[in-house]
């Protein structure tokens, strides 16, 4: 059986000792001699309903390459990595370079540029090239590893930009006709067409956190899309393209690609541009979601999220919430049975962890929470007050 495997589409290319940078899993070498071309494959898109797409007719694929192909970006990353340790180093740091390339896209005319954090990892030079060949160095302004996403920006004084138009994912429907523009394998000013295959899916962010309401698209991504925009038949962008399956069998599309919805980006943009980083709400549990998988358990509710961990001193230690302590195993899965169940955040209902973690990262640190909570067979509340999240904890 062949192994899946979920990569990040940017790619690395090798400076020093053969050295892949982190930020590409897909291990796919781009030489600085690569010959570009643009590819467009032209094909009818069904028109809006809202009519904003042109007076008698939908627009075809070349119509929207047309439109929106100047506002997207090829992004390139100079990253310095910390090396493994090797016993020849005799205990002196070593570290190493690379190049990580992806794509991104055009926000504003002050010169914001969204693409994915991964691309630009370990960074201490980037630079764009726009559609008319100019490169230009960019300035990472701010950086969501959690999101997966990152706002750079340019000097917009003498070019000309031209800004792709910020859609919404909300009411994008599984169906509907959707292109990607992008730089797969450092073939800049590349376009493929597909369609949306499934909604509400969750992926695992660089930091190991999960990114809700992800995209899946048949449209081909390959390493080097990163960043790059997910459009509408519109021409709006819904989603910024950031992972693919590749089914185990190499690091190429196989129809199955993720896009980050734009409504995230636009929720943390403000947070990016003022704050360069973002901060999010923190209860400090892990869980496990509560199915039928757990029947044989005989827990006091059919739902909710048994608790497993609780970090010492985090929101969910000061409200009292209680991990278990004896382990078990149900279908090959470990879990610590004995602790508290959360049912409720504020009154909604939590029927899975990826429940818990969106109902908190809905919140800002500092906010009052109130937990319904399952202990003993007994349904009680408690009360307690987010924190930030710690980096990279595995926690919600």
């Amino acid at each position: 059986m062949s192994k899946r495997l979920i990569v990040p589409v940017a790619v690395a290319s090798a400076l020093l000792g053969g050295f892949l940078a982190a930020a590409a899993v897909a291990l796919l070498h781009v030489g600085e001699h690569t010959t570009t071309k643009t590819v467009v494959q032209q094909a009818p898109l069904a028109a809006q309903a809202d009519g904003r797409v042109r007076t008698g007719g939908a627009m075809t694929a070349r119509d929207l390459y047309k439109r929106d192909s100047p506002g997207v970006v090829f992004v390139r990353a100079d990253v310095v990595q910390q090396a493994q340790p090797s016993p020849f180093d005799f205990g002196m740091p070593q570290t190493q370079q690379g190049t990580a390339t992806g794509s991104g896209f055009v926000i504003d005319k002050a010169g914001n540029i969204l693409t994915n954090a991964h691309v630009v990892d370990g960074a201490v030079k980037v630079t764009v090239q726009l559609a008319d060949k100019q490169v230009v160095d960019a300035k990472v302004v701010g950086k969501d590893v959690s999101s997966d996403l990152a706002l750079l920006r340019i000097d917009p004084d003498g070019l000309n930009l031209r800004p792709l138009e910020l859609g919404s994912a909300k009411d994008v429907q599984v169906g509907d006709p959707v292109i990607a523009i992008g730089n797969p394998f450092g073939l800049d000013r590349t376009l493929t067409t597909g369609v949306v295959s499934a909604l509400q899916r969750r992926i695992s962010a660089p930091d190991g956190q999960g990114i809700s309401n992800v995209i899946q698209t048949d449209a081909a991504i390959n390493p080097g899309n990163s960043g790059g925009p997910l459009i509408d038949a519109a021409g709006r962008v819904i989603g910024i393209n950031s992972q693919i399956e590749t089914g185990g069998s190499g690091n190429g599309s196989i129809g199955i690609g993720f896009a980050v919805p734009i409504d995230t980006a636009k929720q943390i943009l403000p947070q990016l541009k003022q704050d360069g980083t973002v901060h999010r709400a923190y209860l400090g549990v892990s869980s496990l979601t509560i199915d039928g998988s757990l029947s044989a358990l005989g827990l006091p509710t059919k739902t909710g999220v048994l608790v497993q961990t609780v970090q010492a001193g985090s929101p969910a230690a000061k409200a009292g919430l209680h991990a278990g302590g004896q382990s078990a195993e149900i279908g090959g899965t470990e879990l610590v049975l004995g602790g508290d169940i959360i049912e409720a955040v504020d009154g909604k209902p939590v029927t899975s962890s990826d429940d818990l973690s969106a109902l908190i990262s809905g919140h800002k640190p500092g906010d009052e929470v109130k937990l319904g909570i399952v202990r003993g067979g007994k349904r009680q509340t408690l009360t307690t007050k987010l924190a930030s999240r710690p980096a990279a904890t595995e926690v919600g």
